[in-house]
């Protein structure tokens, strides 16, 4: 069945310091329309998690074989919550966050 399979993604972002509890506030308060927009886009089991040492996050999420990942630039909501947090951590001249996709090494299903 198409979109059946579910890939694991993760990837590390970099947040600036001092900014941790900014951070942590802003995704408690995660818009909804978000949330939903990440959910219809075939992500799910999404978590991100900071390495307070270097201010690295690294996050962890799993989308469907079919997902639309590739399209959320293009939203509305996303680019304003990029936006929104540009200022706490490394962007990109787009707005978006500096993301480098890590390679899996070990996996125990």
């Amino acid at each position: 069945m198409r979109g059946s399979v579910t890939q694991r993604y993760a990837f590390k972002m970099f947040l600036n310091p001092g900014c941790a509890d900014e951070y942590k506030r802003r995704h408690d308060a995660i818009w909804p329309e978000l949330a939903a927009l990440l959910k219809q886009s075939g992500v799910s089991n999404y978590s991100i998690h900071l390495d307070p040492e270097t201010n690295i996050l690294f996050a962890y999420l799993e989308r469907r074989e079919d997902h639309a990942m590739d399209a959320l630039p293009r939203r509305d909501v996303m680019r304003r919550w990029w936006d929104n947090m540009k200022d706490i951590m490394a962007a990109n001249p787009d707005g978006s966050p500096v993301a480098t996709p890590l390679v899996e090494m070990f996996y125990l299903p």
